[in-house]
């Protein structure tokens, strides 16, 4: 007997075009300039970290970096991802999708740091933007007045 194949096919796509959809699916969820420019900066300072966990079982969440002795979650925010109020860009195409899909991304965002905070994490909220080395004292601070 011969298995059996399911086709998906999409009724409608986020995407506006088969190029923007390359574009957007070419995007790194981890590893990105600014998050490794921050990784070395904590890592220059003495720090040792998880990359890419979740603080809580339970909830799919992923810190970008997570420190479990101290219980600090760090987090790299996109500016277009998460709505940067000084350099999040309107989308032209498709704007309603990606205006929601940014208000989403918030409410997901402040909904994580809750559930963290509830369960006695430090939450640190990086801004792509930012400089790393400040971002970076920023985390050896929490970290080092978090410790056990």
């Amino acid at each position: 007997m011969r298995p059996c194949r399911v086709i998906f096919v999409a009724t409608t796509s986020w995407a506006s075009s088969a190029s923007v959809r390359a574009s957007m699916q070419a995007n790194r969820s981890r590893d990105t300039k600014p998050e490794l420019a921050l990784r070395r900066a904590v890592h220059a300072r003495g720090l040792r970290y998880l990359v890419s966990a979740r603080p809580l079982p339970g909830i799919r969440r992923t810190a970008d970096l997570l420190f479990t002795r101290a219980r600090v979650a760090v987090f790299m925010d996109g500016c277009f991802w998460h709505g940067c109020p000084q350099h999040h860009t309107v989308a032209t195409t498709n704007s309603e999708y990606w205006a929601e899909k940014v208000r989403r991304n918030q409410e997901r965002d402040a909904e994580t740091d809750r559930f963290l905070a509830a369960e006695g994490w430090t939450v640190i909220r990086v801004w792509e933007h930012e400089d790393p080395e400040e971002a970076a004292e920023r985390v050896a601070s929490a970290v080092r007045r978090d410790r056990p």
